[in-house]
């Protein structure tokens, strides 16, 4: 029996709309409800191309290995049974060739009306589909497809009353379920369709203007559907489902159920009168425990009950001879029954994130089976029961406290407080964790590599949160839940900076409270929760899968759960003192070696990552044992092409250790023995220079490919964007700018290390404000990180001496080359600076005589804000101050002493443009401050500060600064220092 974690997807980490998704199309041919459609007729080769997708990375997920940095696409839903891919692509076709005939006689001839375009399809379909839907897109020989199109449902009683012989042979029938009226009407014509062999009637197959999917408003169904003797596949999936239909256990051949994402609290007893059911989904209901007439299902090979509300299982359970995978995961299980021990044909046990604290000792006599038993209090002695309330305690609800952008502090009291911070992230104080009432602050930060100290193979999935102040103590722990982005195949870990190193917290993954999301009606975010009684820098970071075990003189035996197929054997007398080992197992990709080391006949295990405190040798030689690379078993290898890699995390150097150790295979392992821990690759490969190949590939595992944008805006071409984005995310963000930027297209791609740092310099003709504190040496300072927006937004203008139109350029360069880069790719670029990355042009118009451009738009005038005491602030400051204002600008407004009148004036005006809606405010107090005499500058950093921003309000200070320091040389350099000296004496 061995023990593993799941291979896909942590499952805080899954989308809970995807569940269940995946089944009806094994039966009902095309799944067309994963495409969304506002109106008209899908794109045929679109839906192709998705189905192929989906086909495609089901064999990735089941057989290859997805690098980090690769495209993520959705993945394929957990509770369906197994289907060959050409049995899928054969059901499917009939459909997607209908699709395309009836789009290219609709896409050819517009004006066609769908009565006279086509001679076969006489019935009008216009409402509820979409004008150029006729008959043939939706009705083939044996399916209807009516989930496609946003109330489809509702066209089943018209094609009924218009075709209803070609309509009773049907096979294969799906509905969406969001509308009600016409989903009644549609219910009143299933008895009709008695050769039915699968029906789906699913919710959450369209989304509203929010992003939100729509419910199913599927309640029951009438009792006439048991008259449909040849159902063999049913899918209610997403509705309102409350107990399951009666009609439904007279259904004689019906063969797959799925009720995923529903309400039930409770199966009926007679639920074992469904004798041919195989598979059974249950998945997100809230059954809190299963009749014991389950055990009559004796067909039944998968069935999954996850995410519920289980406390027990019946003993019954272990009739259930045909068993294949059970699913049980995410309930409230303390214990399984001795009579799964039955459970003979059973191979996937999935019971993690329950109450588990003891495996029965049954399973062990099933020795195929695998089970995930992750997040369960294995060991762990049984916790008492809570303590009777005293009297004198009176049960409080801790108050909860919501924050806008702008509200940047807040106060607790001793009464405790769960604070909502925008973003999606939540503080939880508990009651007593304060004495006194006290203010605390919060602020999102910029990833910055003081804050940022990312181990070998981290990935950053969030910006830094930092918690002031910082030197507070709690008197009871103080949960911090952080949110981040999706991985998959990875821990997700919280790190703290507390101002001097970084260090990793036990994390508790969970999603977010119901009523906070980090987007207005969106889900709830994905937590990453920590507890601590200290204030400091807060983020979520990604990893490998860490297993630790302690190892004392009676040895150990260590499994990878991430791969079970790799283990440790520490045999007795190994150490003397107890040591702590952990390992960290990182998958790699075969095709991207192969295509890396140009061996198409290369093959890797996965990369072992091994570390142990204290660092001494071992006393006796510690037994590895790790798979054979793919496509590798003992019977066929060639001992000559097997290569065992040691890897130096430190140097970065891989040595090839294989003559220095004793190396045997069986059928599908390597097992050889060390007695000091580093990295460890097993290689299969016909080349001989092996270590210097490996040190390549590896370096290439650690890069992300990258493009770069720049994009002007078009009401403002000296408004640029600035960005750097994983390459498989460039076309999304292009086309969501389309509309306010303009610019050139995305660069060639580039190789990027996660926290690298890189330039970015404006040229030829081309001039920005170097007194931006990120600016360094004329160039913008970026830090790249996968999985945050690496944007900047600046203005530009002509540089001294250009009054016609300017083409210029920016360029992005590399910062401080980190020692581990590979040379090749440090020299992309033969020239004066290796360290240059790409180059994409800028085009500015011509200036008018009063120095601004000539476009239609109003331009904002140019003006110097301040006075020699408080300080100057010129137009290009307020600039780029606005850019850091965002969704602030309403509070910073009020602070300015702006009117809400105004502010709604503005607000109107430029209600799609946050940018411009920005500018115009801090310009239209700028211009109100001419006469309003001295003190403007000092008014704006209070306002900043009033507002929560002492971010910016700091970096207003500092331009005020080097502004004076610049005007004190100018005087020196022209011998007004005496001058200087006494400007100096009553600015202070």
């Amino acid at each position: 029996m061995e023990r593993s974690g799941e291979e896909g997807a942590a499952p805080d980490e899954e989308d809970g709309d995807q569940e269940g998704m995946k089944a009806g199309a094994e039966e009902a041919g095309c799944n067309p409800s994963r495409t969304r459609y506002s109106s008209g007729v899908p794109d045929p080769a679109d839906l192709a191309v998705r189905l192929w997708r989906g086909l495609v990375h089901q064999d990735q997920e089941t057989g290859g290995v997805v690098p980090d940095g690769q495209a993520e696409v959705d993945e394929p839903e957990r509770d369906a049974p197994s289907v060959s891919p050409s049995s899928f692509m054969d059901t499917c076709a009939p459909s997607i060739s209908s699709l395309s005939s009836s789009y290219s006689s609709t896409h050819h001839h517009p004006n066609l009306s769908p009565s006279s375009s086509s001679s076969s399809s006489v019935l009008s379909l216009t409402p509820p589909l979409p004008p150029s839907v006729e008959l043939p897109a939706v009705l083939t020989d044996t399916r209807l497809t009516l989930d496609v199109y946003q109330g489809g449902a509702a066209a089943l009683p018209l094609i009924w009353g218009s075709v209803p012989g070609q309509l009773r042979g049907i096979q294969y029938l799906r509905l969406g379920s969001e509308d009600k009226p016409g989903l009644d009407g549609a219910l009143d014509v299933l008895p009709n369709l008695t050769e039915l062999r699968s029906l789906a009637i699913r919710g959450h197959c369209f989304y509203d203007t929010q992003g939100d999917p729509l419910p199913g408003l599927l309640t029951t169904l009438p009792t006439s559907v048991s008259s449909l003797s040849h159902l063999a596949h049913l899918d209610l999936s997403f509705n309102q489902l409350s107990c399951l239909p009666p009609c439904l256990l007279s259904l004689p051949v019906l063969t797959s159920l799925l009720l995923c994402h529903n309400h039930l609290s409770a199966l009926p007893p007679d639920i074992g009168r469904l004798s041919s059911l195989t598979y059974l989904s249950l998945l997100g209901n809230e059954l809190v425990s299963l009749p014991p007439s389950l055990g009559q299902l004796k067909a039944l090979q998968t069935l999954d009950v996850s995410h519920n509300l289980l406390q027990q299982l019946p003993d019954e359970i272990g009739s259930l001879e045909e068993l294949v995978k059970l699913e049980l995961s995410h309930n409230k299980l303390k214990q399984l029954p001795e009579s799964m021990g039955s459970l003979f044909s059973l191979r996937e046990l999935v019971i993690y994130s329950n109450d588990l604290r003891l495996i029965p000792h049954c399973l062990n006599i099933l020795p195929l089976l695998k089970i995930d038993v992750r997040d369960n209090p294995l060991g762990q002695p049984p916790t008492p029961p809570p303590l009777p309330p005293t009297p004198d305690q009176a049960e409080t609800k801790i108050p909860e406290l919501h924050l806008g952008f702008n509200q940047h502090s807040f106060c607790v009291s001793s009464a405790g407080c769960h604070v909502f911070l925008p973003g999606g992230a939540e503080l939880l104080f508990p009651p007593g964790c304060l004495l006194n009432t006290t203010r605390l602050e919060w602020v999102v930060k910029r990833p910055e590599r003081k804050w940022v100290q990312l181990e070998e193979h981290d990935i950053l999935l969030s910006r830094p949160l930092e918690l002031r102040p910082h030197g507070i103590t709690f008197l009871k722990p103080v949960e911090v839940c952080v949110p981040y982005h999706r991985t998959k195949r990875r821990e997700v870990v919280v790190q703290r900076f507390d101002g001097q190193s970084c260090s990793t917290l036990p994390t508790v993954l969970r999603r977010g409270s119901e009523t906070h999301s980090s987007h207005p009606g969106g889900r709830p975010a994905r937590l990453a929760c920590c507890a601590v009684r200290h204030f400091s820098w807060f983020m979520a970071v990604s990893r490998p899968v860490m297993d630790s075990c302690s190892v004392t003189p009676a040895g150990a035996l260590l499994v990878s759960s991430s791969d079970p197929g790799i283990k440790l054997h520490f045999p007795p007398d190994s150490t003397v003192q107890t040591r702590t080992i952990t390992l960290q197992v990182l998958q790699v990709s075969v095709s991207e070696v192969q295509a890396v080391c140009g061996d198409p006949q290369a093959s890797v295990s996965p990369l072992l990552c091994l570390s142990q405190t204290p660092s001494t040798n071992f006393l006796q030689p510690i037994k590895v044992q790790v798979p054979l690379p793919s496509g590798v078993t003992g019977h066929t290898v060639d001992m000559s092409c097997l290569h065992l890699l040691h890897g130096d995390p430190t140097a970065q150097t891989w040595t090839d250790i294989t003559s220095q150790v004793s190396l045997y295979v069986t059928h599908l392992y390597a097992i050889f023995y060390i007695t000091h821990f580093s990295w460890y690759w097993l290689w299969y490969t016909t080349q001989r220079c092996v270590s210097g190949v490996v040190r390549k590939v590896y370096q290439r595992l650690k890069q992300f490919k990258v493009q770069f944008l720049v994009l002007q805006r078009k009401t403002d071409p000296s408004q640029v964007m600035l960005q750097c984005l994983p390459s498989n995310k460039v076309d999304s963000r292009v086309e969501s700018l389309s509309e306010q930027y303009d610019g050139p297209q995305p660069s060639d791609l580039c190789d990027l290390l996660e926290g690298e740092q890189f330039f970015a310099g404006f040229e030829r003709g081309l001039d920005i404000s170097t007194e931006r504190p990120d600016c360094v040496g004329g160039r913008l300072c970026f830090e790249f990180y996968s999985y945050m927006k690496n944007l900047k937004e600046v203005y530009i203008c002509p540089a001294q001496g250009h009054n016609s139109p300017v083409r210029g350029q920016v360029s992005f360069y590399r910062g401080e080359i980190p020692n581990n880069l590979p040379e090749e790719v440090a020299r992309k670029r033969k020239g004066h600076d290796s360290q240059w990355l790409t180059t994409l042009p800028l085009r500015l118009p011509a200036l008018n005589s009063d120095n601004s451009f000539n476009m239609e738009e109003p331009q904002y005038p140019p003006l110097n804000l301040g006075d020699p005491e408080s300080g100057y602030l010129t137009e290009a400051n307020l600039l780029s101050i606005s850019l850091q204002i965002g969704q602030d600008w309403h509070g910073i407004g009020i602070n300015l002493g702006l009117s809400f009148q105004e502010l709604e004036r503005i607000q109107y005006k430029y209600r799609d443009n946050l940018g411009g809606l920005v500018l115009d405010m801090l310009f239209h107090w700028a211009r109100g401050q001419r006469n309003a005499g001295p003190g403007a500058v000092a008014r704006l950093v209070a306002a900043m500060v009033e507002s929560g921003r002492r971010d910016v309000a700091d970096e207003i200070e500092d331009i005020v600064s080097i502004g004076r320091r610049k005007y004190s040389e100018s005087l020196r350099r022209v011998g007004l220092e005496a001058e200087s000296s006494s400007l100096g004496e009553t600015q202070q």
